[in-house]
């Protein structure tokens, strides 16, 4: 199962929410792996992974060798690197990835992602995919790449906009180049629960009739000192409240995986 966490707007917590929810994948005995497309590498950097550092094993290395020519092939088995975690396996971000992607763009290899992950299933159960906080090359490789999508949503004006905005989209490029792609719900972060907009706001997104999806997520301090401490909240901080929405979150998921999800807008 391939599962990629996108939205238009940065700052929601994409990158929180791919490592927490992949953390507890592994944790709960599933072959995990993480693929970070976020040229910005935060999902590396939380799981230990230095992107300036010399890597011949990142994501850009792998789209790389579908348009070089001379280049030696490594197969895509070998690139998922091992992280501090049992079961959790990460193929991280490069600064490469921006000047890789006007040559994948002109040659026209935005279904190579997938490819690469129809092998890498094979010894997966689970794949997490963080994305740009944009519709570029690397997050349309994998919104075809995946299976389900979740949409991180932080309870702002503009993010209601951007959230009608990434419905359009969405919907346009699930009809050309992914039909089988599933909105699995809204993941609401950063929430506080003693204000009144967030509720409204809120409110606002279930009359689209888009799924949101229990617990939301709550604004915490704990958060940015697990990614200080490159540890997973599950690690970091197992019985904090936050920890605890999290593994909701994820059991939700699980006990809904096998039931139909709703596609209607996605």
């Amino acid at each position: 199962m391939r599962r990629i966490i996108f939205n238009q707007k940065g700052g929601v917590g994409k990158s929180s929410i791919t490592v927490n929810l992949a953390a507890l994948s592994a944790a709960s005995g599933y072959k995990t792996l993480v693929i970070d497309l976020d040229i910005q590498g935060n999902s590396s950097h939380y799981l230990g992974v230095d992107i300036n550092g010399k890597n011949d094993k990142s994501v850009a290395e792998l789209l790389d060798q579908t348009v070089s020519w001379f280049s030696v092939s490594t197969p895509i088995k070998d690139f998922p690197q091992s992280t501090a975690y049992e079961n959790l396996d990460i193929i991280p971000s490069s600064p490469r990835l921006a000047s890789l992607e006007p040559e994948l763009e002109r040659r026209y290899k935005i279904y190579k992602l997938r490819d690469a992950l129809d092998e890498l299933e094979k010894e997966y159960d689970r794949i997490y995919i963080d994305t740009p906080p944009n519709l570029n090359f690397y997050s349309k490789a994998g919104l075809i790449a995946a299976h389900r999508l979740l949409i991180p949503f932080d309870c702002d004006s503009f993010s209601h906009q951007a959230l009608l905005t990434l419905m359009d989209n969405l919907a346009e490029l699930r009809d050309d180049h992914n039909k089988g792609l599933t909105l699995e719900g809204i993941v609401v972060n950063m929430f506080n629960a003693q204000a009144k907009f967030p509720a409204q706001i809120i409110e606002n997104v279930r009359e689209l009739g888009l799924p949101l999806l229990d617990p939301f997520l709550s604004h915490s301090v704990k958060m940015k000192e697990s990614h200080y401490h490159q540890m997973p909240l599950l690690h970091y901080a197992p019985n904090h409240k936050l920890s605890k929405q999290f593994s909701d979150l994820f059991n939700q998921m699980e006990v809904e995986e096998a039931m139909p999800v709703s596609d209607a807008s996605a």
